[in-house]
């Protein structure tokens, strides 16, 4: 008797410390991971090898998010080889800045790749997993969207929006076998100086007093893209050390 085919999950930035830990974590529990970079591909393509050499299913592929043609046809070559039924849209990046000093294209870049880039390879890969009756997309935000945070106004307000595209998403598909959720993210250790916080800062932001670890976000993201989750939709999570 023929083995189930492996459901195909599709990670994007996967190149960073958080999705590289996604990647990781649902090739281990039996997914076809495909890992998607745009300026990291090598990382990307590295990470996917390490994985098959490790015996998981794994590959790369290289586009960028902002860029709508490009993603549809990237995704069109994906869909090739069948629907991709479990989507975490991952890709996203801070460019900070004070409100009234804030530049345009530090308010575009960000909203381009945290919103626009979630439209972008959501909507391609949405009917053919409706038609597998079985699907999950999980939408990574941020504790900014939340509860705000000074200097990242263009921030919050694409992961806001991002979290009302789950919740509405979320109702569209809940028929069909499909769950959105979003997952909010305080400060988290992704193994990347960028961007990291000092203890005495984690100290004074964090009741748990530590910072979260890219490995629990990526343990939490695969208890959502599993079975155990199917009632589960239409929700943003916090994992944030009870900072909120």
């Amino acid at each position: 008797m023929n083995a189930p085919p492996l459901k195909r999950a599709l990670v994007t930035g996967a190149s960073g410390g958080i999705g590289r830990a996604i990647a990781e974590r649902l090739a281990r529990d039996g997914a076809h991971v495909i890992l998607h970079a745009n300026q990291r591909l090598d990382a990307a393509q590295a990470l996917a090898e390490a994985l098959r050499a490790n015996g998981a299913s794994a590959e790369a592929c290289g586009f960028d998010l902002t860029d709508r043609d490009a993603t549809h046809a990237a995704c069109e070559r994906l869909l090739e080889a069948g629907p991709v039924q479990i989507l975490v849209n991952n890709a996203g990046l801070h460019d900070d800045g004070v409100f009234p000093s804030l530049r345009k294209s530090q308010w575009q870049r960000v909203i381009d790749v945290s919103l626009n880039g979630f439209f972008h390879v959501t909507q391609p890969l949405m009917m053919p997993m409706i038609r597998t009756r079985w699907g999950r997309v999980i939408n990574i935000s941020s504790v900014a969207a939340i509860a705000g945070n000074r200097g990242q106004v263009n921030y919050a307000a694409a992961k806001g929006a991002l979290n009302s595209a789950t919740k509405a998403l979320a109702l569209e598909v809940a028929s069909r076998g499909i769950t959105v959720n979003a997952i909010a993210p305080g400060i988290i250790d992704a193994g990347m100086a960028e961007g990291s916080f000092d203890q005495a800062t984690i100290d004074r932001l964090v009741p748990m007093k530590r910072a979260g670890s890219a490995a629990e976000v990526a343990a939490l993201v695969a208890f959502l893209a599993s079975d155990d989750a199917g009632y589960i939709s239409g929700q943003i999570i916090s994992i944030n050390g009870a900072m909120i």
